[in-house]
């Protein structure tokens, strides 16, 4: 849809959000440039690598890649406690395709989104 410039008007399911009052993945910003999350204290998470020796970690054939912080960084970290406070370090997975489910959460967050919607309802009849 992205290579078509299709604008798609359909709901993204998000399990990004927090309810323990922690930073969500939607609090770091994604640098396509340098393939890596920076988080709201300026610190990098970076595409955690696979060693060759164990096939259970690092990107997986799902086309999912996994980006952690240094723990010694979130060790030192003031804001520890809004970011990761049961684990050492903060990690996010990203799924091969989030550039086109970004797109889906911008495109609904829009007025024209709401209007599509309202007259979806009247083309898809409940069965």
């Amino acid at each position: 849809m992205v290579e078509r410039k299709i604008a798609p008007h359909i709901p993204v399911l998000d399990k990004s959000g927090r309810s323990d009052g922690s930073w969500s993945r939607a609090d770091f910003e994604w640098d396509a440039e340098n393939d890596q999350y920076v988080c709201p204290e300026g610190q990098k998470l970076k595409q955690f690598r696979r060693k060759y020796y164990d096939p259970n970690r690092g990107p997986t054939s799902e086309g999912r890649a996994k980006y952690r912080a240094l723990k010694m960084t979130c060790q030192a970290c003031t804001s520890k406690q809004h970011c990761c406070p049961n684990a050492d370090a903060r990690s996010i997975t990203r799924e091969e395709d989030e550039d086109a489910r970004q797109n889906a959460r911008d495109i609904a967050r829009t007025e024209q989104y709401a209007v599509s919607m309202k007259l979806r309802k009247k083309v898809e009849m409940l069965f």
